[in-house]
C-alpha cells in the first residue's frame, strides 16, 4: 500500500502548531506518547503533520528513499526501523531531499546520523539513537501500513505532534476532539501559571 495521506485542515494544523506535545498526550490519557528514547536530535524542533508510515528491516533504508519520493508535502515520515540502533537509517542528504520535497519531518524508531547537519537545515527529526554507521539499501520494507514507533502504533494518516519533549500520536478519527481538549488543557495550565506568578 503506497497511497497518499489526507492533508490536515488548515485551522486544525494552525491550532495544533501552538500546542505542546505534552498537552496533547495528556488528553489522550497519556497512551499515545512515544517512549522517551524517541527524542529530538536537535533542540527546538517542532512538527505537526499526517503520518506517512514506513516499515523497514533494521539498518536498511531502501523503502525510506521510496517514501521520500512518494509522500506528499506536509507529511511526517514515521519509520519503524525495528528499534535497531547499530546503523543509521538516514542523515543529512536524505533530510535535504525530504525538505526539498516539502516533507515536514522524520520520526525514526532506529538510528540516524548527521544530527548537527539536520539541525543546521532546520529539518525536524526524532530518533532512538545517533550513530555514524551507515545503512544498507536492500529491503525489505512496506509503505503506508500500521507501524510501531516508540511502543505506539501509528496508522497512515494519524497526526504527529512533536517538540523538544518528544512525540505524541493522534488517531486521525479523533483529531477534532483531541485538538479541542488539548486547547482546554493548555488554557487551564496557562491560568495556573498566571496564578502562581501572582503569589
Amino acid at each position: 500500500m503506497t497511497g497518499q495521506t489526507t492533508p490536515l485542515p488548515e485551522d486544525l494544523y494552525r491550532r495544533l502548531g501552538s500546542l505542546p506535545a505534552a498537552n496533547v498526550g495528556d488528553v489522550l490519557d497519556r497512551l499515545y506518547v512515544a517512549e522517551a528514547a524517541i527524542s529530538t536530535v536537535w533542540k527546538g524542533a517542532k512538527v505537526v503533520g499526517p503520518a506517512f508510515t514506513v516499515m523497514t528491516a533494521g539498518g536498511d533504508n531502501k523503502l525510506i528513499h521510496e517514501a521520500i519520493d512518494t509522500a506528499a508535502p506536509g507529511d511526517v515520515l514515521v519509520i519503524d526501523g525495528q528499534a535497531v540502533t547499530h546503523r543509521a537509517l538516514l542523515g543529512d542528504l536524505m533530510g535535504r531531499r525530504a525538505k526539498a520535497r516539502g516533507l515536514a519531518g522524520f520520526v525514526v524508531d532506529g538510528a540516524i546520523r548527521d544530527a548537527d547537519d539536520l539541525g543546521a537545515i532546520g529539518f525536524p527529526t526524532w530518533a532512538r539513537a545517533v550513530t555514524p554507521a551507515g545503512p544498507y539499501r536492500n529491503g525489505p520494507g512496506l509503505l503506508q501500513v500500521p507501524v510501531s514507533v516508540g511502543r505506539v502504533v501509528v496508522n497512515p494518516g494519524d497526526v504527529i505532534v512533536g517538540d523538544d519533549d518528544g512525540v505524541t500520536v493522534i488517531p486521525r478519527h479523533r483529531l477534532e476532539e483531541i485538538v479541542a481538549a488539548a486547547e482546554a488543557k493548555h488554557a487551564g495550565e496557562e491560568e495556573a501559571r498566571a496564578r502562581i506568578a501572582a503569589l
